[in-house]
């Protein structure tokens, strides 16, 4: 089931540390990490502010020396070296989390005999590298991985200290998340794609999270064994990402069930391999006129943004407030149209990109050219719950109800009024989608009804799909059509889209994002049996960013 979230996104010696002035010396290299003490002396006599006898004790504000941050990171990794959880957290800035955090890394996830390694510092930045063995019953396992500290200066006291997270300890871990070994207490399963082969997150690195979603929900339908494992267990706060829980280290296998997805092998290698080219890209294709998902593929952080990004759609929410405009009469496509520099309304001055007009223009002209104030100087002819309207009972959106196999941000498209009504007609304001969300709106143009997105099937499990109470006219389905057909042939999606032949259609879209020098930019298109949609978060325009991954994935139809 989706569910509404606001979002939008590196990981060793066995040796015991030598003692040097009643402190654990971390080795790293084979040579003695300088330790500095934390109270007294050390870092804070180097630095020359030691308060004399009869003053006041001055806190100490500025850059962290080196010698600071090698005080603090070697204090707090000695201490959680050698099992001294409350001296480790007393080097934090949280010592309550880390107490905790540190308390279960040896009682619940079962890990002992660590041996921490330091890296070279890059600024207040300390990479180091953890071994350790994970204990259950009669079995033990080594566990090796890299993680990473920050240290700040804290600005009750002015010493140096860790810069606590739950992701110090390790870097699957979000703040409230913590780590257990024992029995799964869920099935492992075997993702099939739709040929029968399985996948792995090895040769689809995207289709990690997909993988832990899959298992989450259908380890327990699918008829598997559970097995013993250390894994990430989520907190309450990485529970409303709808982020699943994560095998770290398989103790025992468990006898995996079979779970057959929508996932086309070819297709997925391909969006792997085009997202790979851009940073931050995201990106989802389907089949129009079923709702299957054929690949799905982000080059980011974990974070699935194709399924679950919650972000500005820009223009590309034009596709559905045209087909509102039209609806309404406020607009047809070859009919002379509004296109002024400006639009002011609800207090704000909306402009087009360049400050651009089109003087006695189409409206097939205005979504070609994306034109702003197109959209905008209709605003005061709707109703502040008509876009909301149109999302939910067209293109099946902003109603938390699909059931897509794995978790879903299911796009949102609040009731707004005055300037922010106005700004969600163009994919700002309060609108949030990802390339799932626009993907489909493309099908629902592309089929005409509205297929809620799949990745199993509903039979595997009986589940029921989200439906649209109505579909446009026919008339208002054969325009956004035809708008969407110009816009790939001679509007701003042109040039990503050259090449295509039959029948075709794309929408452009730049988001603005607070403190983001360049906007995302956004490509929704449908060719074919296929509709895709993506995203390039910070990349600037859609038809130069996310265009050329969507229409090469669109050619391979």
């Amino acid at each position: 089931m989706g569910k509404r979230r606001r979002v939008e996104e590196t990981r060793a010696s066995k040796r015991r540390p030598a003692v040097v002035g009643g402190m654990a010396a971390v080795v790293l290299g084979g040579a003695a990490f300088g330790v500095y003490a934390l109270y007294g002396g050390g870092a804070a006599a180097e630095s020359g502010t030691a308060a004399s006898s009869d003053s006041k004790p001055k806190i100490k504000t500025g850059p962290l020396t080196a010698a600071e941050v090698t005080s603090a990171s070697t204090a707090f990794l000695t201490s959680w070296q050698r099992g001294e959880v409350a001296r480790a957290a007393a080097a934090t800035d949280d010592a309550k989390a880390a107490t905790a955090l540190l308390t279960s890394y040896a009682k619940d996830a079962r890990i002992s005999a660590v041996t921490l390694t330091p890296g070279p510092a890059v600024g207040a930045k300390v990479p180091f590298a953890v071994k350790g063995t994970v204990s259950f019953d009669h079995a033990s396992k080594p566990l090796a991985y890299a993680s990473a500290l920050t240290v700040v200066r804290s600005t009750t006291t002015g010493e140096p200290e860790v810069d606590w997270h739950a992701s110090v300890v390790h870097p699957d871990l979000a703040d409230g998340d913590r780590l257990v070994t024992g029995e799964s207490g869920t099935p492992p399963v075997k993702a099939l794609d739709r040929d029968g082969q399985e996948l792995t997150a090895k040769a689809y690195p995207s289709l990690a999270s997909v993988l832990d979603g899959l298992r989450e929900k259908y380890g327990k339908k699918a008829g598997g064994k559970a097995g013993v494992e250390l894994r990430v267990v989520r907190g309450a706060a990485s529970k409303k990402l709808d982020l699943s829980d994560k095998t770290v280290l398989e103790m025992s296998k468990g006898t995996p069930g079979e779970v057959k997805t929508t996932i086309s092998p070819s297709m997925q290698a391909a969006a792997e391999k085009q997202v790979a080219a851009k940073a931050r890209a995201s990106v989802v294709v389907m089949k129009a006129s079923t709702g299957e998902i054929l690949a799905v593929a982000n080059n980011g952080k974990g974070f699935n943004v194709g399924f679950l990004g919650s972000l500005a759609p820009g223009s590309t929410m034009k596709v559905i407030t045209s087909s509102l405009l039209i609806e309404k009469g406020l607009a047809s496509a070859d009919k002379e149209h509004p296109c002024p520099k400006y639009f002011t309304y609800g207090g704000w001055k909306f402009q087009n990109d360049d400050e651009f007009e089109i003087k006695k223009g189409t409206f097939k002209a205005s979504f070609a050219r994306s034109c702003n104030t197109a959209f905008i100087s209709q605003a005061p002819e709707l109703d502040n719950d008509s876009l909301t309207k149109q999302a939910q009972q067209v293109f099946g959106l902003s109603m938390d109800n699909w059931s897509v196999g794995v978790p879903t941000f299911d796009g949102s498209v609040p009731v707004q009024k005055a300037a922010q009504m106005g700004a969600s007609l163009i994919g700002q304001g309060g609108v949030r989608m990802n390339p799932l969300n626009m993907a489909s709106v493309s099908a629902t143009v592309k089929s005409g009804t509205f297929h809620q997105p799949y990745l199993v099937a509903p039979s595997f499990d009986g589940r029921r799909l989200a439906t649209a109470s109505r579909t446009m006219s026919a008339s208002t389905l054969g325009q956004l059509r035809e708008l969407m057909k110009y816009t790939a042939q001679y509007g701003t999606a042109a040039e990503a889209m050259s090449g295509m032949s039959g029948d075709f259609g794309a929408k452009t879209g730049s988001a603005e994002v607070d403190s983001q020098e360049k906007a995302n930019g956004w490509f929704t298109a449908y060719a074919g049996d296929l509709a895709a949609a993506g995203v390039v978060q910070a990349g600037g325009h859609g038809g130069d960013t996310a265009g050329p991954i969507v229409a090469a994935l669109l050619k391979m139809g």
